[in-house]
């Protein structure tokens, strides 16, 4: 969302590289010897905007949500308004009662509950969606959707093989953009941090997602989302692997992957493939 928001406010253009060291350090005016040091998850090297979709990285984001130097950023007040063109911070219209809303963190929000000024490292935390964002699965499985398709689909619930006329919501941003991002998400399935789900059979596009919790950081969200087939879409999907150990490197993509090696053998027709004959398989 924050890499189609850059490119419609004209702010970079995807082939664009920044370097990620590691950290994007901010000097502290009031204390010299003591910057803000901002940290990517690793020393990524230049990145483009696909290369930095396919390995998330951090510092990209950073600069492009709240600007470094001579990288304009979006700012907040426009990554509020994006995270809400792709239907956050608000209700899917599911047809079940209690969906929370969610929350994206602005200045007013930051002065209501904290009562403390916004400063540039909220920016920068609210970009990659860590800070107070807060989002459903449900919520960024509808936004994946509308990456995928350039529109929000009002998600219900039907009978098997029911057909039903979905309420869409058309996105008022060139196709181009959304193009570009799908393509950053491809990449990291074929070379990126969703490479567990490079699998022959279909092929599958998505973006990992790692959401640190607790003041000591020792506990993490580890979310997979992606939508397949590639070339036409038609399924999104969102997993959420709650508080698991920062350590731990079985997340969302290893749930992600054992389903969709399951819907091959079991419902293929899911991935665009043809049933399995009972004869053949049991030979």
């Amino acid at each position: 969302m924050m890499a189609i928001a850059a490119l419609n406010e004209k702010i970079i253009v995807p082939e664009t590289q920044i370097l990620s060291t590691g950290s994007l350090v901010i000097p502290n005016p009031y204390n010299p010897d003591q910057p803000s040091v901002f940290r990517d998850w690793k020393a990524h090297g230049l990145v483009n905007m696909w290369r930095a979709l396919a390995i998330s990285s951090d510092v990209y984001f950073y600069e492009i949500g709240g600007g470094f130097k001579d990288q304009l950023g979006l700012g907040i007040k426009k990554i509020d308004e994006y995270a809400k063109l792709f239907g956050l911070a608000q209700t899917t219209g599911f047809p079940l009662e209690g969906e929370d809303l969610g929350t994206i963190p602005t200045p007013e929000w930051k002065e209501k509950v904290f009562g403390e000024p916004w400063r540039l490292g909220n920016t920068y935390h609210t970009a990659i969606g860590q800070y107070g964002f807060q989002v459903t699965p449900l919520q960024i499985t509808r936004a994946i959707g509308a990456i995928a398709r350039g529109a929000l689909i009002t998600p219900t619930i039907v009978a098997a093989n029911q057909a039903t006329e979905a309420e869409v919501t058309p996105i008022d941003i060139p196709e181009a953009y959304f193009k570009i991002v799908r393509e950053g998400m491809r990449l990291a399935v074929t070379e990126g941090t969703a490479s567990g789900l490079s699998v022959p059979y279909v092929k599958i596009a998505a973006k990992t997602g790692t959401a640190e919790i607790g003041s000591e950081k020792k506990e993490t969200h580890s979310w997979i989302t992606g939508f397949f087939p590639y070339e036409t879409p038609r399924y999104a999907f969102t997993i959420t692997m709650e508080r698991g150990p920062s350590t731990n490197l079985i997340g969302g993509v290893f749930i992600m992957r054992q389903l969709f090696d399951w819907l091959k053998t079991h419902k293929p027709e899911y991935l665009g493939l043809p049933p399995i004959d009972p004869e053949e398989e049991i030979e």
